[in-house]
């Protein structure tokens, strides 16, 4: 029997932040679905079998809490929620958040190892797409400890010209190590050897974790 691929529905009216968080759960492993409003969000619910539900508290027409409390009445605590905001970052925002049902809140902007962790603690993936992800993971073991170096400096934010400044190397050797990286972990571009290196750093998280 085919193991079903975990699915997380990402509910924020920013496109552009939909596609970074979609980019990151796929390469973590996960399927995902995507909703720019809250009415759309709750339609998934009827079409869709959902593990995790990251809600942007101000959704256009449903906000959040409502999306929230919705999936409550007709799920209750099969689906896991996890509230993202960048206007409502206070103390007792997250406390609404939590009381309304949420499981957890992430603040923007917020940490991609960190967003990834918290959904693989809410819905931890099935084994074979697990056993695929740390295999994805597994390729950075072939780069060398420069380009590793560099990978991790993109990560972080650094553009082209600041991981220069930062190893004492010229923008065209950080540009020539970039292309070294593509070729060797078989990604098309920047984002998604990024994506790898964030989830083998969840992973060794976790791993230090099982350890202590």
């Amino acid at each position: 029997m085919s193991a079903e691929r975990v699915t997380v529905l990402v509910a924020d009216d920013h496109a552009p932040l939909r596609a970074l968080v979609r980019d990151l759960l796929e390469q973590a492993g996960y399927a995902v679905a995507e909703a720019a409003t809250g009415t759309e969000a709750v339609q998934f619910l009827d079409s869709t079998r959902l593990a995790v539900v990251l809600l942007d508290v101000n959704l256009p027409g449903l906000n959040g809490y409502e999306v929230c409390r919705r999936i409550r009445d007709r799920f209750n605590r099969d689906i896991g929620i996890i509230f993202i905001s960048g206007e409502r970052v206070e103390t007792y925002d997250r406390s609404a958040g939590l009381l309304v049902g949420g499981d957890d809140y992430l603040t923007k902007p917020f940490d991609p190892s960190e967003l990834v962790a918290r959904v693989r603690r809410l819905a931890p993936l099935t084994a074979r797409y697990k056993l695929a992800a740390d295999a994805a993971a597994d390729q950075l073991a072939i780069l060398t400890p420069r380009e590793r170096e560099v990978v991790l400096l993109l990560a972080d934010g650094l553009d082209q010209d600041e991981i220069a400044d930062r190893l004492f190397i010229s923008p065209k050797t950080v540009a020539t190590h970039i292309q070294h990286v593509l070729g060797k972990l078989d990604v098309r571009n920047r984002a998604q050897a990024v994506s790898l290196v964030l989830h083998d750093s969840v992973r060794e998280s976790e791993r230090l974790l099982r350890a202590e």
